[in-house]
């Protein structure tokens, strides 16, 4: 009799759920409400999601010796930028997951974050954007996507191309486009960078002045990026320590062709750049040197065979100076890096931006006597061999 009522309770129980669920299922089929309106999902339109990548196989070498190789996610930057309300406000946000993503003492964001910024289109030939963003340095190098470059040269690689400030843009012509920035000099303070060097106040506002002209000649043949910029760092018994940079970038472009070459010169009081002071033993200067500068040669040239293969050449040299050893040497020249950079690209899906690469970075670094013998330093060379895919995936 106990079994008998237990298997009819039992009964009335699952008929009592499967009714409950019966109604639930009513519920969800009759009163369907979207995950995002159609008025907020007419928002995507504007929006872009893309997930920017390099990967491959590194192999590395280090004055002709093999030393060994890798798998590695060179690049992942993932941004997301798109326009709201009428196209009138713009924004762009990009981090990058393969860099420390420590808070930085002076503007106080990751190091890991490119672009952190929000943008107003006042008219059709004015706009402003203000947060971290781009510095326009000028020059086709530092303007190709980092996931298309395999080795930057000297200044590009040692500085901080991302700083916080605000940036102006007028559009004089189709062809002309000119740009001004305030922004932070720099990321870290004072002391991060520089040390501590005798007889130098920080500056209570260190800021960079950035002026960059975009322009294109014979119906977008010819073009160019050229920049001026100045950095205000610090006082010395009363005088302005900056740093001062020029990069005029060329491009040239036909049918198969494609020409790109930039001209860096960096003059600066305190070694911003800093591969001068990195090749200083403490016991000869414990801080930042001063007084130093840097010249660059970038040349590019891309030859397309068809629509899917492409073949390019780069050639970089970068020649270190510091001036204070011009009383002991015939020369102030410390140091001249020389890159050659030769690759072979595939783009197996016709009219979309996904390509696989092979590529030979190689590095020659040449001393000057006085490096050799007062710096300790050696003529060296590294190498890599890298064998990978890179796309912007346009993911939304």
């Amino acid at each position: 009799m106990r079994i008998l009522f237990l298997i009819l309770s039992f009964s009335l129980l699952v008929s009592n759920v499967y009714s409950q669920q019966e109604k639930q299922a009513d519920t969800t089929v009759n009163h369907t409400v979207p995950l995002i309106k159609a008025n907020k999902a007419d928002l995507l339109n504007n929006i872009d999601v893309i997930f920017n990548t390099q990967i491959g196989l590194n192999n590395n070498f280090e004055g002709g010796n093999y030393t060994g190789s890798s798998f590695e996610i060179n690049q992942f930057r993932f941004e997301v930028k798109g326009k709201v309300y009428k196209d009138k406000v713009f924004f762009r946000f990009r981090d990058r997951y393969t860099r420390d993503p420590e808070t930085q003492s002076v503007d106080n964001i990751s190091h890991s974050t490119d672009l952190a910024f929000i943008g107003y289109k006042i008219s059709d030939r004015t706009s402003i954007a203000i947060g971290k963003m781009t510095a326009n340095w000028g020059g086709y190098e530092f303007d190709m996507n980092p996931i298309d470059i395999y080795q930057y040269n000297d200044i590009v690689d040692n500085s901080d191309n991302f700083l916080t400030g605000v940036q102006f843009n007028w559009t004089l012509s189709k062809n002309h486009v000119l740009s001004g920035q305030i922004l932070n000099s720099r990321t870290k303070s004072f002391t991060e960078l520089y040390e501590n060097v005798p007889d130098v106040e920080e500056a209570k506002f260190p800021a960079a002045y950035i002026g960059n002209w975009n322009g294109s000649f014979l119906d977008g043949k010819f073009k160019t990026i050229y920049s001026f910029s100045v950095f205000q760092e610090a006082l010395k018994n009363g005088r302005p320590v900056n740093m001062y940079y020029t990069a005029l970038g060329n491009q040239f472009r036909t049918k198969k062709w494609l020409f790109q070459y930039d001209f860096k010169w960096s003059i600066e009081d305190l070694d911003r750049t800093g591969v001068v002071s990195s090749l200083i033993p403490e016991t000869v200067l414990d801080h930042a040197a001063e007084n130093v500068y840097y010249i660059e040669h970038w040349l590019r040239t891309v030859y397309s065979i068809n629509e899917q293969w492409k073949i390019s050449l780069i050639g970089m040299i970068s020649t270190s100076y510091w001036k204070d050893i011009s009383s002991l040497e015939k020369s102030d020249r410390v140091r001249t890096a020389w890159g050659v950079i030769p690759t072979v690209e595939f783009y197996p899906i016709k009219n979309f931006n996904l390509k696989f690469f092979a590529t030979y970075v190689g590095r020659y670094y040449r001393y000057s006597d006085y490096s050799k013998t007062v710096l300790g330093q050696e003529n060296n060379n590294t190498g890599r061999i890298m064998i990978g895919v890179i796309s912007p995936l346009l993911v939304l």
